[in-house]
């Protein structure tokens, strides 16, 4: 089983040897190219068989296929003005750790909403539900995780029907309710004595991991934090902020991995669901408070966006 979950990475590895480096990565390497008639010349060069840096022709090529020659030489001239702030600017602007703040503040959340550890827990819920078999409960789980895939293909295209921020509302809504639902299956299966009334509170419990998963996780919060990171930061710091986010996203999910079982065992699942739950209502109110609506706005009607929360914060501060 675990060698079967090393299959994806594996795949991934290949299918990176393929992947090309960014501009920004090729221009840290060379630093040259200031122009588009060196590009032309080492295009040049390179097609009659002359022998020069490998890294100026990728760069060359990748540029031509997404720029006319005369953006090109636009393009290469911002590179290395673009890199020097981007190293030296990030953070100094109130605006940015306001959007910085709002994606990882999102990808946080993902995690401590208990995602993880509800999966985690997909088989000793459906076993509570009367399916005494392991190997019938780890298949009822992989129907659960396979549900969990086609709704987040169900969010894809709600995101641009609904708002990234209507749904992230209504998906840690409905997560509150899915959380104190399994919460109660667990107070309430210990205490029962009777085999039909087990299968009872299971069922219920069923109903409120389907319902957490299917219904409302995976179309809302599973694809919303990654798409707002995504359309947030300005240009010059959307690779670095989106990769920041992207640890704090890592790291939450370390924390609650490690320290869910220890909880668990110390206060019960129950009572380490319902505090998932506190959490995400916690989690509601910092998407009303921090989180703006990006639907159908440009990358600059973005940027104005925070511009004009930084302009109401500093005027509501003097």
């Amino acid at each position: 089983m675990l060698g079967a979950a090393g299959t994806p990475a594996v795949v991934q590895l290949f299918l990176m040897i393929f992947l090309p480096e960014s501009p920004r990565w090729l221009y840290l390497k060379v630093h040259v190219l200031r122009s588009v008639h060196q590009c032309l010349f080492t295009y040049h060069m390179a097609l009659h068989g002359y022998i020069y840096r490998r890294t100026n022709l990728k760069l060359l090529l990748f540029f031509q296929k997404i720029y006319n020659p005369c953006r090109m030489a636009e393009e290469i001239d911002m590179l290395p003005v673009a890199l020097e702030e981007e190293q030296m600017t990030v953070f100094r602007s109130k605006e940015l750790r306001l959007a910085f703040l709002a994606g990882a503040g999102l990808q946080a959340f993902q995690q401590f909403t208990g995602i993880n550890t509800v999966m985690y827990y997909g088989p000793t819920t459906v076993q509570m539900a009367g399916f005494s078999s392991n190997q019938v409960a780890l298949l009822l789980s992989v129907i659960i995780a396979l549900m969990n895939a086609l709704g987040t293909i169900v969010g894809i295209y709600l995101i641009d029907h609904v708002g990234r921020k209507k749904l992230a509302l209504g998906s840690l809504f409905g997560v509150t309710i899915s959380l104190i639902i399994l919460a109660a299956s667990f107070f309430l299966v210990p205490s029962s004595q009777n085999g039909s009334t087990d299968r009872l509170y299971g069922s219920v419990a069923i109903v409120g991991l389907s319902l957490y998963i299917i219904a409302f996780f995976s179309p809302g919060m599973g694809p919303v934090p990654w798409t707002v990171n995504s359309e947030i930061y300005p240009e010059a710091y959307r690779g670095i902020c989106g990769g920041m986010s992207a640890i704090v996203n890592w790291i939450s999910n370390f924390i609650v991995a490690q320290s869910f079982l220890s909880v668990a065992n110390g206060v019960g699942v129950g009572t380490t669901l319902l505090i998932l739950a506190v959490v995400a209502i916690l989690a509601f109110v910092f998407v009303v408070a921090f989180v703006p609506e990006t639907k159908g706005l440009t990358f600059d009607e973005v940027e104005k966006l925070w511009k004009d929360r930084e302009f109401m914060e500093t005027r509501e501060s003097l």
